[in-house]
């Protein structure tokens, strides 16, 4: 796989069991790259090390007088010179092109979990954490899947110059061989200190990042309560945190430095001592010691992927098993399903809570836990955060349908709806029937003053189309996020659509219309609400309050208003002893407050 060749067609089914499985997955998929980047290391290397060889048969051939030897030596040096250029550029290559396919890979794994769990996904795991393992976490991965034929590289160079020397000046190779594995396994008792700090690093950076995450999201509301210093000051604490967890670990990773330079540099002592009393006593030639030192010299600079590689595992390690740990997550129903792909019509039915919400018509929703209305909008949707008896549309359990087909049959807006950046026409380029254009469906939502802010607020888009969106929508109002939402979701036009809570954000009249156009779009198409505004409830062909996670009463508006205490304890928001003096007149006046609305809308 090659740069270009990105993304991959199919990722792949990731061994996410543990973080070093992942690790060793991820490997395993890339083993191409992996031989030619361990194929162009060993060229770069082993070239690099053989340079003191030819230096010190160069210095002989000069003692010797021998040009013939020299003018072979020469072209030697040469030959070495062009496979440590050719080997380094290539190296460089394919090092880097193993990085970025090994954390693209990650990147499609971990987006392809995210459409696949949907809404469940950040109930299990923190949206911050998310993020963190999705940038950050990526780029550590990456690096050591490609630093791991580097190393392997690296570590056979090692062996070949270690076995040269003994071959070729047995009394220095000998104490070059011993000394070898001592400088590269020395920092071994060092390693698991080291991943220990590293480890709680990563966690507090991606706790720190979680708050910065939640604070930025939640700036327009925490400036309304005068909330900004507080989370600052959590923030600062956060950082702080991590600062002093960096600065520890970055002393063990200092130590770890220092070994590499000391042991390396007792070695060479050790090689020169004993070389020049071999030298005295004629055991040995100049050019043979000049070969051996040279050549432990050198050494320094494979040796140090030995350090690399611990760095790279340890830095990697916590942030595969995050990986692991997201790519793990499972939906609680089974995505492929076990019927044919279609797309069923008709009534839509919780046997759960026995809501009904009939074919073609508007269904209205009450319920007064805001969060069990949440998790049954998701289950008519086939997103159970448990798994139960499916819901069933046209008699057809959803469940039993693949997933896409189901999503396809029906459409769930949450009452915290996303915008992605980008121009509006990009937002609104959504798959759909092709049956409710654009510009009816802005109509419907009462998106007008949302376009002409969007337009001033963009230089240069004459077309509201073109008008650009920002991050999640932040430079609009709650209300006009919340109406370009709706707008969104009405030009799918799927057979049936379940919208939780659409107009909590917006005033009555704008809500009013918004009813009018919501049913006059949604005309034959079945509309689910989740509600308990009296201006939308009007609207509705039907209202059902689900009590206690059951079905307690259905019918119009105004007769549960009159009929169900309950239905009116919700709906008006009145407490226990505010129901008992509740009479007829107060209901009158109320119903009359409504008219007057919906005739001014």
């Amino acid at each position: 796989m090659q740069i270009q060749d990105l993304p991959y067609p199919d990722p792949g089914v990731p061994d996410a069991r543990s973080g070093p499985r992942f690790l060793w997955w991820l490997w395993r998929n890339q083993l191409g790259g992996q031989l030619k980047s361990l194929a162009w290391g060993l060229l770069h290397f082993v070239s690099v090390s053989a340079l003191p060889f030819c230096v010190g048969l160069a210095v002989q051939a000069a003692v010797d007088r021998s040009g013939t030897r020299l003018a072979l030596t020469g072209c030697l040096m040469l030959l070495c010179g062009t496979g440590l250029a050719v080997g380094d550029t290539f190296l460089h290559r394919t090092a880097v092109t193993n990085w970025i396919t090994a954390a693209a890979r990650v990147q499609q794994l971990l987006a392809r979990k995210a459409a696949h769990l949907g809404s469940a996904l950040t109930r299990r795991v923190a949206a911050g954490e998310v993020v963190s393992v999705s940038t950050a976490d990526v780029e550590k991965i990456g690096w050591f899947v490609e630093a791991v034929s580097r190393f392997t590289a690296a570590a056979v160079t090692v062996v070949i110059v270690g076995v040269g020397l003994v071959v070729y000046q047995p009394a220095l190779g000998v104490v070059v061989a011993v000394g070898l594995p001592v400088v590269a396994l020395a920092v071994l008792p060092l390693l698991p200190r080291a991943t220990r700090r590293a480890d709680v690093q990563r966690e507090k950076a991606g706790r720190a990042t979680e708050l910065a995450t939640d604070t930025v999201a939640g700036l327009r509301v925490l400036r309304g309560i005068g909330g900004e210093e507080l989370f600052l000051d959590r923030y600062r604490r956060a950082s702080q945190e991590v600062r002093h967890a960096a600065v520890r670990s970055a002393r063990m990773w200092s130590l770890i430095s220092a070994v590499q330079v000391l042991l390396p540099g007792l070695l060479l002592i050790a090689v020169v001592w004993r070389g020049i009393g071999l030298a005295r006593e004629g055991r040995i030639g100049v050019g043979e010691l000049v070969t051996v030192y040279s050549a432990v010299m050198i050494l320094n600079y494979p040796l140090r992927h030995f350090e690399e590689i611990a760095m790279a595992y340890s830095f990697s390690r916590p942030s595969a098993r995050r990986a692991a740990r997201v790519l793990s997550l499972e939906r609680p129903t089974d995505t492929g399903g076990t019927r044919e792909a279609e797309v069923p019509g008709g009534d839509l039915y919780d046997p759960v809570t026995g809501l009904l919400a009939p074919a073609g018509r508007f269904t209205a929703v009450v319920c007064g836990d805001p969060d069990a209305a949440g998790r049954l909008a998701e289950r008519l949707g086939g997103h159970p955060a448990e798994p139960d008896r499916s819901v069933l549309l046209g008699g057809v359990p959803l469940d039993d349908l693949p997933l896409d087909s189901a999503r396809t049959a029906v459409l769930v807006q949450d009452k915290d709806p996303v915008l992605l950046s980008g121009t509006l026409r990009e937002l609104l380029d959504v798959p759909s029937s092709g049956a409710v254009p654009a510009a009816d469906a802005l109509a419907a939502a009462q998106c007008e003053d949302v376009l002409d802010a969007l337009v001033q607020g963009s230089l240069g888009a004459a077309d509201p189309l073109d008008a650009r969106i920002t991050e999640r929508g932040r430079s609009l109002s709650g209300g006009q996020r919340q109406r370009l939402a709706l707008a969104r979701s009405l030009i799918t036009d799927p057979e049936v659509l379940v919208l939780d809570e659409p107009t909590s954000a917006v005033d009555s009249h704008t809500e009013a219309r918004i009813a009018d156009g919501l049913r006059r779009l949604r005309s034959m198409r079945t509309t689910v609400v989740f509600t308990s505004s009296p201006l939308l409830l009007d609207r509705a062909d039907q209202v059902a309050l689900v009590h206690d996670g059951r079905v307690a009463a259905v019918g119009p508006h105004r007769e549960l208003i009159d009929d169900e205490p309950r239905y009116r304890a919700v709906v008006t928001r009145e407490t226990d002893e505010e129901l008992g003096a509740v009479d007829d007149g107060m209901l009158l006046d109320t119903l009359q407050e409504l008219e007057e609305i919906e005739e001014s809308a």
